[in-house]
């Protein structure tokens, strides 16, 4: 009896070293391009204790998507500006090894040699729609690289963690708040 089902492609060990080398290439060369032009600069922005100015276009992009649904459409702008002061407290509490992974994220995220191959948004993030956004966190959440995964879970607990530790948002959840002693 001759087997008809479809085989599915394999993956040599060569094959995969090949992969890994290109890849580790590819995300070297983008961190030494994001040291030599300025882009990963270690300096935070104006009003903020460690988010840097190339991370706030992402995040104001990414921002109203995740929160979409839990925020009136007229008090949007103010959760956004209350969701990034909220993740640039919680940054600031992370260990030096961790903030140093969160901002290569961020860097990934700003650097236009990385942002277009990883997430599908080849312009600015000021141009990209909402559906552009949605797109590309389906991307990574559904993507086959465990790092692209961690990246998608890690951008979400970021937002959510910041949004919903406000009590403005409580109310929208049912939550009634800390008990009262």
């Amino acid at each position: 009896m001759t087997d008809m089902s479809p085989a599915a492609p394999q993956l040599s060990r060569r094959g995969l070293l090949k992969v890994g080398l290109l890849g580790g290439a590819f995300l070297a060369t983008a961190g030494v391009t994001a040291s030599l032009s300025g882009c990963s600069s270690s300096g935070p922005a104006a009003g903020y204790v460690t988010l840097r100015s190339s991370d706030l276009p992402s995040l104001r992009a990414l921002i109203p998507v995740v929160l979409e649904g839990a925020v009136k459409p007229d008090a949007l702008q103010a959760a956004v500006d209350a969701t990034l002061q909220g993740i640039d407290r919680s940054l600031s509490y992370l260990s030096p090894e961790l903030l140093k992974l969160t901002q290569q994220l961020f860097d990934v995220l700003g650097m236009t040699v990385t942002r277009g191959p990883l997430t599908g948004i080849w312009g600015s993030w000021e141009n990209a729609s909402a559906d552009d956004i949605r797109q590309f966190l389906a991307r990574w959440e559904h993507s086959s690289l465990d790092l692209l995964r961690m990246g998608h879970a890690s951008l979400l607990q970021l937002v959510q963690m910041a949004w919903y530790g406000r009590p403005q948002s409580w109310a929208h959840c049912g939550y009634p708040g800390p008990p009262q002693f």
